[in-house]
């Protein structure tokens, strides 16, 4: 996550402000002067938080919960739906941030100017209010990605291209903003200008890129989980260059042969790494071995790295040791403040009947990561019979 230099409460929306922000102010200030700039940096930032409460807003009403981030020539107001979102009500999220924008600008710009006059006339404040509210939040509904314009466009195509639409979003912003480019470099009195184009160009080749990333990303977990369930119904070890069958599948083969120490040894080596993990959990184990692998085990439960803590707390959910699942994860927590832990207490407290317990721990979850608790809460078999708990739903969306 990005460093925050202030973080605060906006009619119950958390704020985040970051370094960015305040960077950009600065050079707003910098490149106009500090007669037109100090007003106009004012005012982008007021006119920016002002368009993201609108989004937030806008989705509060759907359910979703919301967040503000203020970062650099920009601000985001990112929300999780409680539910799926008809396309009216993404268009409708889309459209809020520059419509408030426009309208408060706007008519803050007639109060300041008196009534109707020419745009760009005034004095300073007249003008960075026009700039910064009402030109602003018009210039958002252009319909190229990532304007609020092209995220609307984007959802319109999905009722007739559901699968391509983002990829088509992403291939006219270029071509639009790359042909913009050309048009103004052609054009003396437009040159100045070019920079506008530039922006939008870079945000969306910086996406694909990033698309791109997460792409070939998940076709490789995908390859090495599909691994991993081979390796626990034939054993055969067939891996993707550069991993590895899990601590707990090398554990069941030792334990196979006879050899405890060497299981115990393989899962605490595991346990006390330091690199990146290269193996997929056990998903695909058969929850007999499981046990039997945990069996070997000392007491206490020895912890370690995140994510080898997370899945040792997993299996003990799996093989229906709750009460030892509750305090290994809330035990890990405590180390290392890891958000998939506190879920895992959760749906051990939950499966112990300890419903006041879930829901704090549930809760903790969410305040690193509001999508982790959601979809536990969607989907873990724990939650089953609270999932319609308003309390619980709360947990996750407060």
């Amino acid at each position: 996550m990005r460093s925050n230099l202030a973080v605060f409460q906006l009619f119950g929306f958390r704020v985040h402000v970051r370094s960015g922000f305040f960077i950009f102010m600065m050079l707003v200030v910098f490149s106009q002067g500090t007669h037109y700039g100090v007003p106009l940096a004012l005012f982008l930032g007021l006119f920016t938080l002002i368009h993201e409460l609108g989004h937030a807003i806008a989705a509060r009403n759907t359910g979703a919960h919301a967040e503000i981030a203020l970062d650099f020539m920009a601000g985001y107001a990112a929300y999780v739906p409680s539910r799926p979102l008809s396309k009216l009500e993404r268009i409708g999220i889309s459209f809020a941030g520059p419509g408030v924008q426009i309208f408060i600008g706007g008519v803050v710009y007639l109060v300041i100017r008196g009534g109707f006059h020419t745009p760009l006339a005034g004095n300073a404040v007249q003008i960075a209010v026009f700039w910064a509210g009402p030109l602003i939040g018009a210039l958002n509904l252009i319909p190229l990605l990532p304007f609020d314009g092209g995220n609307i466009l984007q959802t319109i195509i999905e009722v007739f291209a559901p699968q391509r639409a983002r990829k088509v979003m992403q291939w006219l912003t270029v071509a639009a903003t790359v042909g913009a480019m050309l048009a103004m470099t052609t054009n003396p009195s437009l040159r100045r200008f070019v920079f506008f184009a530039v922006i939008p160009l870079v945000s969306v080749l910086a996406t694909m890129s990033n698309d791109r990333t997460q792409t070939r990303r998940a076709e490789g977990q995908q390859a090495l989980g599909r691994a991993e369930a081979l390796a626990w119904a034939s054993g055969e070890v067939r891996f993707p260059a550069g991993t590895v069958p899990s601590p707990w599948f090398r554990a069941w083969q030792q334990i196979q042969q006879g050899n405890d120490a060497a299981a115990l040894h393989v899962l605490l080596l595991d346990l006390g790494d330091s690199d990146p993990v290269n193996w997929w959990p056990p998903d695909a184990a058969p929850v007999d071995a499981l046990r039997r692998i945990v069996e070997v085990l000392p007491t206490p439960l020895p912890s370690g790295r995140p994510y080898s803590s997370f899945v040792l707390s997993g299996v003990l959910l799996r093989i229906g040791r709750y009460d030892d699942a509750a305090h290994f994860a809330a035990q890990a927590y405590t180390t290392h403040r890891a958000p998939m832990l506190a879920v895992h207490v959760a749906r051990a407290a939950a499966a112990l009947g300890h419903r006041g317990t879930a829901i704090s721990w549930l809760r903790t979850a969410a305040e690193t990561s509001v999508p982790m608790a959601s979809q536990a809460l969607r989907e873990a078999q724990e939650f089953a019979a609270m999932r319609n708990d308003p309390d619980f739903v709360d947990a996750v969306t407060a």
